[in-house]
């Protein structure tokens, strides 16, 4: 069953990431990877607040593994920094890189916090 839960749930978020970084991507034209960079911090924040929430293991598996493990992307994230470095943008990629860590943190601990704040926890 759990299985199930993870590829229905990773099947939505894959299609929710591919959706909305085709628009960013549409909407902003830059050098930076803006998609993954967005896709990548509410991700986290939604982690942080999925993560608190206890929920059951069926509805984590789901939503937790399946749909923000397809969601977010730390393959992705590396390879557009790697290409960052490789095009001699340097200050973008170190920008995207520890961008994307310090805020991913950031956003767990703040979904974190909206959970506690909603009671959810």
């Amino acid at each position: 069953m759990q299985y199930l839960l993870v590829a229905a749930g990773g099947a939505m978020g894959s299609l929710t990431r591919f959706i909305i970084g085709r628009k960013i991507s549409e909407k902003f034209t830059t050098g930076f990877p803006l998609g993954t960079f967005f896709i990548n911090i509410t991700g986290s924040v939604l982690l942080g607040i999925v993560s608190s929430a206890g929920l059951e293991v069926n509805r984590y598996t789901l939503i937790g593994d399946g749909f923000l493990g397809a969601y977010t992307t730390f393959s992705t994230f590396m390879y557009e920094g790697f290409n960052l470095f490789q095009d001699n943008e340097k200050l973008n990629a170190l920008v995207y890189i520890l961008g994307s860590l310090i805020l991913g943190i950031i956003g767990f601990i703040f979904g974190v916090e909206i959970a506690r704040m909603i009671k959810i926890i």
